[in-house]
């Protein structure tokens, strides 16, 4: 049986992972009293004893972490959730769908865990660059939906307190000086030459993403068809990713953000018309945009199959 310890397990990412987790019988779950939850040597004895460590921590935690495991130790791989380590040299980026990327998860024992809004822009992006069609040198504007429970327990209370600030009662756009902590790995994974405008934007509600790439068909090499021919050869059928080709007919023209909500799959359309594309993911931000990607990630890891304990 497994063993899996998940550090910060208390946090809103840690919770959904455990509740993704809850009642398989192929796991052995880690767990420290709650006294010992940030003690460190509690977290390195429980960290180098599991097969698989998640880490849910911030950045400099999460770096904490990794420096507690034992050099010696060649059997606990580790799954982490932070931004510490998605361009990092020795780690492998944590989205299986990318061309060739289940069996390098599978091989390795550092794997990060993919940013929510990230995830839909690779998903999207990725494969265009990869079938030739969206040039390294694309100046792109990406657009991202995301429910507040991406912004953790502080943003959640914030949005669920009473008399709450009238201002959250609609959409939020920030990360307005474009340094958004997602921007490095969309640039790297994608092999981009600079990184796009990235406009994202929290809404009230609490879980559900909606990450949006406009293009004009005159840049690119092909047009919407085109690119819906690409999606379907490169995500087939079946998997967590998945190419829609009916956008918006099941919403009367509408494409809701919430429409993935407590699911861990993602929905790839692709609408507009001869001149303007329009490209859109839609999952879950605590899904496939991080606690659902984290759970896929270890059932590969530890030999499992790819979907147990997941919603698609």
């Amino acid at each position: 049986m497994a063993k899996v310890f998940i550090d910060g397990a208390a946090g809103t990412t840690g919770l959904a992972i455990r509740e993704r987790l809850a009642g398989r019988r192929d796991l052995d779950l880690i767990t420290l009293p709650e006294e010992f939850r940030k003690d460190p040597a509690a977290r390195a004895e429980a960290l180098n004893r599991a097969d698989a460590a998640i880490l849910c921590l911030p950045d400099a935690a999460a770096v904490e972490a990794v420096g507690l495991i034992d050099p010696a130790n060649t059997h606990t791989a580790v799954i982490d959730t932070s931004t510490a380590h998605r361009t990092a040299e020795g780690w492998t980026y944590g989205f299986p769908e990318l061309a060739g990327q289940r069996e390098k998860i599978r091989a390795s024992k550092r794997i990060a865990n993919p940013g929510c809004h990230a995830s839909g822009f690779i998903a999207l992006a990725a494969p265009l660059r990869d079938a030739g069609v969206l040039p390294a040198d694309a100046r792109l504007t990406v657009t991202s939906f995301t429910g507040y429970s991406g912004g953790g327990k502080k943003m959640i209370a914030e949005y669920e307190a009473a008399g709450r600030d009238p201002l959250l009662d609609a959409p939020r756009m920030y990360g307005l000086s474009q340094t958004h902590k997602h921007l490095p790995e969309m640039k790297a994974v994608c092999r981009l030459d600079r990184e796009p405008i990235f406009c994202p934007i929290v809404a009230p509600f609490y879980a559900g993403m909606e990450v949006i790439l406009p293009l004009f068909a005159e840049e690119i090499g092909t047009d919407a068809e085109g690119i819906a021919e690409i999606y379907r050869s490169y995500y087939g059928e079946g998997g967590a990713v998945r190419f829609s080709g009916s956008a918006g007919e099941k919403e009367g023209g509408f494409l809701s953000a919430g429409a993935f909500a407590g699911r861990d799959s993602m929905e790839i359309t692709v609408a507009g018309n001869g001149e303007r594309i329009l490209l859109t993911a839609r999952f879950d931000n605590l899904g496939k945009g991080a606690s659902g990607a984290a759970v896929q990630n270890m059932n590969l890891l530890l030999g499992f199959e790819e979907y147990a304990g997941l919603n698609l």
